[in-house]
């Protein structure tokens, strides 16, 4: 299976993601989306994929995406993407992209319906655990 996960490596709940995935026995194409950036294209894919509008990709924490009005009702796709590709950081992670689907993985332990093989018991970086 391939799995992707669009990373930010400094936020808690990615750096879980990719453990969990990663202790399912799968090794992730990681891309850390801060440094790669992002295309209108690869946003509008994801969103469609997640069968869901671009604005649930919107990340309010630690983001200047209230200062840009991003929820605001007149913020439009065309708006909210180009603010999403000149600060990466307002898109909300961790995104990833498996051979079941495409899941913004908020709480960490969704990706576990995304593995073909997922662990059965995880303990967060809190020591929150996840799993039977």
């Amino acid at each position: 299976m391939t799995i992707t996960l669009y990373h930010n490596p400094a936020c808690g709940t990615s750096r879980n993601t990719l453990a969990m995935i990663r202790a399912s026995g799968e090794e992730p194409v990681v891309v850390d989306y801060l440094q790669a950036g992002w295309s209108a294209e690869r946003l509008q894919s994801l969103a469609a994929q997640m069968g869901a509008p671009i604005r649930s990709l919107i990340r309010d924490k630690g983001t200047p995406a209230r200062a840009l009005g991003l929820f605001d009702e007149e913020a439009d796709d065309p708006t909210i993407i180009a603010a999403m590709i000149a600060h990466p950081v307002i898109v909300n992670r961790p995104i990833v992209v498996s051979d079941k689907g495409v899941r913004l993985c908020r709480p960490s332990e969704l990706v576990l319906e995304l593995l073909s093989e997922p662990v059965a018991r995880f303990t967060k970086e809190d020591g929150e655990a996840v799993g039977a």
